[in-house]
């Protein structure tokens, strides 16, 4: 049997809502040479039957493992040299697997590539629309030589992702394990490329209370503890300057809304204040306002504001707890042990 160009491994856990989707999508878009497994993370429901039914290879884990160790195992039974991950509920463009083979078979030395949320989400809530089109928007703008990795829409040499371990199985729920692969894909010396045109629509329906459940301890706490672990603070995506500047000036203007609490003689002087900021967050982000604006309206963007603005509050304490926790666990550390005389 001819081995195939392309693994594409879609982990999946209780996926059934958007599994035929993002299967029928795959199907559409797969050369000949194209092998697709599906990892079924000991669903409840019928999603290995929807992936049987479709005619992919369906690998059944006895217990709930998580994304890292579902695509690891995907991997290890994976014939080709070059492996796609895609996520469960993403349904890729029809040109996405093309792209991705024939990137890499005109690139030799390269690694790992990964892509992005497309800018058209299916209409829902304002909270999902915000959160799919930022995705997209901070892809779109960062840098096309990277130092991370996303496993929504990403591929990689079969042979470097075996060098490096694969994914780091500590990781047991949906959390940073792909950005995690990526700095030590970095690390290691292995280029990785971001292409803003393979794209993917993104079908999760998000809640406020279930973004920001996600962002703090999914995201923003674990990546923290990974970048004060390496060392390192890259100034791309979501770290560039404007929005650290962002992240800062959110708090600078809560606090002054909370002096004009406490001082209300001040209230003229510091609403001023407050405006201003209000103004220069604004401004900070003013691309992806008017990019907002462009795709769902001045309404959408006006609540999207709000949203944007919560989203750095809460991103930035998170960081700055961890920066406190990271720095007394170091402190505790260092602190010579007492040793008794008696």
């Amino acid at each position: 049997m001819t081995a195939p160009l392309l693994s594409v491994v879609i982990p999946a856990r209780n996926a059934s809502t958007t599994l035929p989707r993002c299967l029928d999508a795959v199907s559409r878009a797969a050369p000949p040479a194209t092998e697709v497994i599906l990892v079924d993370d000991a669903s409840d429901d019928d999603t290995g039957a929807i992936g049987k039914a479709r005619g992919v290879s369906v690998l059944r884990l006895s217990s709930q493992s998580g994304p890292a160790h579902a695509r690891n195992a995907g991997v290890a039974v994976a014939r080709a040299p070059i492996v796609v991950f895609i996520d469960a509920d993403v349904v890729i463009a029809s040109d996405a697997l093309s792209r991705i083979a024939t990137t890499f078979a005109a690139d030799s030395e390269l690694a790992a590539l990964f892509g992005s949320y497309d800018d058209a989400p299916a209409a829902g809530t304002i909270v999902s629309d915000y959160r799919n089109l930022l995705h997209h928007y901070v892809h779109q703008t960062a840098q096309p030589r990277s130092t991370t990795f996303w496993a929504g829409l990403g591929a990689i040499r079969r042979t470097v992702f075996d060098a490096v371990g694969g994914f780091d199985q500590r990781y047991r729920r949906p959390s940073i394990e792909d950005i995690e692969l990526g700095a030590r894909l970095a690390a290691a010396g292995h280029r990785i490329h971001l292409d803003r045109d393979l794209r993917g629509a993104h079908l999760k329906r998000w809640s406020f209370t279930g973004m920001v459940r996600t962002d703090v301890l999914e995201r923003a706490r674990p990546w923290t503890r990974l970048l004060l672990r390496d060392g390192t603070l890259p100034r791309d995506l979501n770290l560039q300057w404007r929005h650290r500047a962002s992240g800062v000036l959110v708090w600078v203007i809560a606090g002054l809304g909370l002096a004009a609490l406490i001082w209300p003689s001040s209230r003229g002087l510091v609403g001023v204040a407050a405006a201003i900021g209000v103004v220069a967050l604004a401004l900070l982000n003013l691309g992806f306002y008017r990019f907002l604006a462009a795709r769902r309206g001045l309404g959408f963007t006006t609540a999207a504001f709000g949203l944007h603005a919560c989203y750095y509050a809460y991103a930035s304490a998170t960081f700055g707890w961890c920066c406190a926790e990271y720095g007394v666990e170091r402190l505790l550390r260092r602190r010579p042990r007492q040793v008794s005389e008696y």
